[in-house]
């Protein structure tokens, strides 16, 4: 059975479910608030990700260990997250607890732990955890990287946010992003399992009921900067950290997109057998690894790699980054690395929907972008009958790639 998309009613709102029936006796479910990750800190970055934590405190009347307790003694789970574009909190458990996973729910909705506390706390683990990822030289550069090419955007920050932002977050910003993020307008409900679709209606609607409709948030477009930036960054480190960056014009919906993936495979992506991995580690010896991609998100796309090496063939590396990617757009593809794409791309699907949760997953990240279910069906044909210079000619209009910018952890001094 393949995931399906449905709708279902409270307080006269329409919701989208997102359902597919399973055969473990497992039942799984999500509440998505779309557009409300971190994209919605505002200038508080970390905020999306401290108001997912709250909620993982369980409830006042019972406080963290006690609700803890109680999801234990039944096996289930109870887990808040978020992502850039999403806050999502996720139930899971057993087909004999689903009465007991729907009410614990309801309780955490209507008595979340949102006090001094449980923020304190947080917000000690939190600036302890940024602290420690400052010995982390990927994490540095990966967070400089950003701040180039994504400045003045919800994406210059982690989402963790920065020390200074954490610690200016207050009770007042985390119960103002709940109340604005937990509302029936920005939700669409991902099921699937032992359980029935009327029931996974008939168990959320006194439960989502207590919701506000509130407004739909829509999604504002993040271009990468185009501004050849590059930065040092010095360290007590015995080898270079290397993160790039450039823009990559395309939407999610663009149907070139398929494209882009042959594309990003070939040139970085694919590990061994990769342009970079291939001409930097293998042939050259200039790096122990290599790696460089398109991301393509509904708010945001763009190109990015990194590669770590030896402090004295840095320059070198950097400068061959910078070739590859030329001559990528310049002559594109062979013939044989465009095989040899298909080939993989092809033969590894059916590993991508082996899991229930991956199907669902799935379903979701095509409903969210606009795409119909089946699209992946339909891109591998059209990357099956992909032509060498339809390729090319895709990587040829992409030259903004060539717009990279660079983040570098070496050692002082060198």
């Amino acid at each position: 059975m393949s995931a399906t998309i449905n709708e279902f009613e409270v307080n006269k709102h329409k919701i989208t479910t997102i359902y597919e029936k399973g055969t473990l006796p497992i039942v799984n479910f999500q509440l998505v608030f779309q557009n409300s990750g971190s994209i919605a800190d505002g200038n508080k970055s970390g905020l999306a990700s401290l108001s997912a934590a709250i909620l993982n405190e369980g409830t006042k009347k019972l406080g963290s260990t006690g609700f803890a307790n109680l999801l234990e003694s039944k096996a289930i789970t109870i887990h808040t997250s978020n992502g850039f574009e999403t806050f999502v909190i996720e139930i899971s458990c057993l087909k004999s607890e689903e009465d007991f996973a729907f009410e614990y729910l309801k309780m955490l909705l209507a008595d979340p732990n949102i006090t001094q506390n449980s923020l304190d706390k947080l917000k000690n683990i939190t600036i302890s955890s940024l602290q420690r990822k400052e010995s982390d030289f990927d994490f540095v550069a990966k967070k400089e990287l950003k701040k180039i090419i994504f400045k003045d955007t919800p994406l210059e920050n982690t989402s963790s946010g920065t020390i200074e932002s954490v610690e200016s977050i207050t009770l007042k910003d985390i119960q103002n992003f709940l109340d604005k993020t937990l509302t029936l307008s920005n939700l669409i409900v991902v099921a699937g399992g032992d359980i029935e679709l009327d029931e996974v209606h008939s168990k959320l609607k006194p439960i989502l009921s207590t919701l506000p409709i509130g407004y739909a948030t829509s999604l504002k477009n993040i271009n990468a900067k185009n501004t050849k930036e590059y930065k040092e960054i010095e360290k007590d480190t015995e080898q270079a950290y290397i993160y790039f960056g450039s823009p990559f014009y395309i939407d999610s919906k663009d149907s070139n997109a398929y494209k882009a993936k042959v594309a990003s495979f070939i040139l970085g992506a694919s590990g061994f057998g990769s342009r970079f991995l291939e001409e930097i580690r293998v042939k050259r010896g200039l790096a122990y690894s290599a790696y460089g991609y398109i991301t393509i998100n509904k708010s945001h796309s763009y190109f990015t790699g990194y590669l770590q090496t030896k402090l004295d063939n840095a320059k070198e590396a950097q400068e061959l980054v910078k070739t590859l990617v030329s001559d990528f757009v310049k002559n594109g593809a062979t013939e044989d690395e465009l095989t040899h794409a298909k080939m993989f791309l092809m033969g590894s699907e059916p590993l991508r929907t082996e899991t229930l949760s991956q199907r669902l997953g799935r379903a979701f990240t095509l409903y969210y972008r606009g795409l119909p279910l089946d699209y992946n069906e339909k891109e591998l044909k059209l990357i099956n009958k992909l032509t060498l210079k339809e390729l090319n000619d895709f990587i040829k209009s992409h030259s903004e790639i060539n717009d990279l910018s660079f983040a570098i952890v070496t050692n002082k001094g060198n």
